[in-house]
């Protein structure tokens, strides 16, 4: 397998050696770096980065050392060895000294090899984390070699690779891949060719691809290293963007698109039934749209927006312009409590309008649903909103023109095309929306072919939610404040993280926290909701909440995506540093639905890690999703964010959308001027970037389509 971002190096044949025929390595190592480590060939190793470096371009004196350090370089003698403890705590200490001072080195492990091969009085260079215990610094199982004219001149950046503890437990440690990186560099970098044009590294004052992979690898400075690292990441992030793009041209030349261009219908619900003023983002958004329907191409729009921006009135006003042109409209929703929240909304405004609109989802009865069919396909049944039930083979359309995807990174790629081929005449336009706001640097990458149309505003009227973070002991004064909001009409969400008690996290168990605020509560009706419920009991429990009978609802994370309460304006969330970032984000989105002054309130423990702390610090600072997006992706890296780990769309090899923001921005800006002056990269000074987009073409997932 080889991997399918930008650093292939081709020559193929030679990096496409399989690893076992490194020395050193032999099948019985090269099935476990495959297994472990996803390391298949040689290309694969010599792109297995280091993830950090230990500093041993300097020696520290004793006196200097002190706790707070990561790892020191240390010269000195062993004075004696000392046995300490018994049983599970024995241990051997060595006590260390140079001319300032006196350390002591421990091991707890492989203390005869230690006694034979470490003698006193022998000079050695020691390496560690230094720790203190009391007004003692020990290095714990420390790296030591006698001191050779090799060993003292040695300043030099080692690599540290990323391992597994089953690779360690087999003693493949990272001596271990510093000695198979050095033997693949020795024979390798003669076969290693530039991917970039000559003008271009010029220009941008970057290395030769060998020199990177060398000093990546074992850099003989941090100046050597900051070169490598910009080399690189330069590359991985512009090969991603070249070929996002060109698709993106290809497709525009390609697939011709629907023309929608009579606002007839539009102009009447304008002027007689719209039911708010749009915000100046909406107008900007639906002019946009309105510019890719009537172009002839076939359009591929991501709309972000915040939860509340009003997506669903842009994605109703973009149908009109379908159904204008005696076309079908499309909604698919990833869960039907969404599907069916999207049906009431748009219902409201089809009915003023008299456009016939249905639901399609898994529990629509077959009675039902044969009459639905005949419908669609005679071309009176204007939109159908549903869940992935509309990509059933049976559900045909008339002449579907637009086909609009909410919160598209629960779909896979395979069911958004199947949505796309629903369409015989010619593909129909998509639009896709989604209320988790990515940030810049990842929509470029993951939606570089896309175009992109942002909602950074919320309606007229709406009031910014209050944030606070509580803790546990102040749950009288919460208990308060929710009497208060209670008492003034409002009702509440109390969020949980868990349903079962797990005996790894020690977290308030929902069916508790419900007792609790039934207790503290008697004399209010309360609602239950979680994932393990059956759907009629989640619906009655949810449509009790929405009519108001109940006025406080104790759920899971099952309302992340759920029905608009207007009325609904406190959200507590509980065990709050146990979600993520994005997550905290959509669940407040379910409150300030409404005119009035919205809360949400954070609680927790009194032990956090930095990590929870700049999280809850974020959601209490900013109400604005793509400043808590930013935040998210530095903590989380894009994987998790944006679930594509699983996917392997953004194995990324050493570029970090969280911190390589400024290369992106100049590899993408590059990429667009070469495919401007020559879109077949038929110039000779492009012939290595051609040849480099080829041999990915065998490799590369197509990732990146929306459909």
């Amino acid at each position: 397998m080889i991997l399918f971002c930008s650093e292939y190096l081709v020559l193929a044949n030679y990096f496409d050696t399989s690893i076992e025929f490194l020395k050193g390595v032999g099948p019985q190592r090269a099935a476990l770096l495959q297994k472990e480590l996803k390391i298949h060939t040689f290309g694969d190793l010599i792109q297995h980065y280091p993830f950090r470096y230990e500093d041993r371009t300097r020696f520290y004196s004793i006196k200097e050392v002190n706790e707070t350090m990561p790892h020191v370089q240390i010269k000195g003698k062993i004075l004696r060895f000392e046995m300490m403890g018994g049983g599970r705590k024995k241990r051997l200490v060595a006590y260390f000294e140079d001319e300032t001072g006196e350390l002591e080195l421990v091991w707890f492990q492989g203390i005869n090899w230690t006694l034979d091969k470490i003698k006193p009085g022998i000079e050695y260079v020691v390496f560690g984390k230094p720790n203190r215990y009391g007004r003692t610094i020990s290095i714990a199982h420390p790296e030591i070699e006698p001191v050779t004219n090799t060993s003292e001149k040695k300043g030099f950046l080692q690599p540290v690779y990323p391992l597994s503890e089953k690779l360690r437990n087999k003693y493949l440690d990272n001596r271990f891949l510093i000695k198979i990186e050095k033997d693949l560099l020795a024979v390798a970098l003669p076969h290693v060719r530039e991917t970039l044009p000559d003008y271009l590294r010029k220009k941008l004052k970057l290395i030769s691809k060998s020199e990177a992979l060398q000093h990546i690898h074992f850099p003989q400075s941090h100046e050597w290293l900051t070169q490598s690292q910009n080399r690189l990441k330069f590359e991985e992030l512009f090969f991603i963007q070249l070929r996002l793009i060109k698709m993106k041209l290809v497709r525009q030349e390609k697939f011709k698109g629907l023309v929608f261009n009579d606002t007839s219908i539009l102009t009447r619900f304008y002027d007689e039934h719209l039911p708010f003023p749009l915000t100046e983002a909406q107008k900007k958004v639906i002019r946009e749209i309105y510019q890719d329907m009537k172009s002839g191409k076939q359009m591929n729009r991501l709309l972000q927006g915040d939860v509340g921006s009003g997506k669903t009135i842009v994605a109703f006003i973009c149908m009109l312009l379908v159904i204008g042109s005696d076309a079908q409209a499309a909604l698919m929703a990833p869960t039907e409590i969404l599907a069916q929240q999207h049906y009431n909304n748009l219902k409201k405004y089809a009915d003023m309008m008299d456009i016939s609109i249905s639901l399609l989802t898994g529990s629509t009865k077959k009675k039902a649903r044969n009459e639905l069919h005949y419908r669609l396909q005679t071309g009176e049944l204007k939109i159908l909103i549903g869940t992935h039930a509309l990509i059933e083979d049976e559900v045909k359309f008339n002449r579907l023109g637009l086909a609009v995807i909410d919160e598209q990174h629960r779909f896979g790629v395979a069911q958004r095309s199947k949505l796309w081929q629903k369409n015989k005449e010619a593909y129909p336009h998509v639009l896709v929306m989604t209320a988790t706001p990515i940030p810049r640097t990842l929509a470029m990458t993951l939606y570089g072919d896309l175009e992109i149309s942002v909602i950074d505003e919320l309606p007229k009227g709406r009031k910014p939610i209050k944030t606070t973070h509580q803790y546990d002991s102040h749950r009288l004064q919460i208990n308060e404040f929710i009497r208060q909001q209670i008492k003034s009409g409002r009702q509440i969400y109390i969020v949980y993280p868990l349903i079962e008690e797990s005996e790894k996290l020690d977290l308030k168990h929902l069916m508790d926290g419900y007792e609790s605020i039934v207790r503290a509560f008697p004399d209010v009706p309360v609602s239950i909701l979680h994932g393990k419920m059956k759907p009629e009991a989640k619906d009655f429990e949810m449509d009790r909440f929405v009519r108001g009978e109940t006025k406080i609802m104790v759920a899971t994370t099952v309302i992340e995506v759920g029905v608009d309460v207007p009325n609904a304006s406190v959200m507590i969330i509980e065990s709050a540093e146990r979600f993520g970032l994005s997550q905290l984000h959509q669940l407040r989105g379910r409150v300030g639905r409404g005119a009035e002054q919205s809360y949400c309130i954070l609680v927790t423990d009194y032990k956090l890690s930095a990590e929870s702390k700049i999280r809850l610090g974020t959601m209490v600072k900013t109400n604005n999703g793509f400043e808590i997006a930013e935040t998210d992706l530095k903590l989380r890296g894009p994987g998790d964010l944006m679930g594509t780990q699983q996917s392997g769309a953004l194995d990324l090899l050493i570029a970090d959308l969280g911190k390589d923001a400024a290369v992106l921005k100049v590899a993408r800006e590059t990429a667009i001027r070469i495919l401007e002056n020559d879109p077949e990269l038929a110039k000779p000074e492009h012939k290595v970037v051609k040849q480099q987009i080829e041999s990915l073409k065998k490799t590369a997932v197509n990732w990146s389509r929306i459909s």
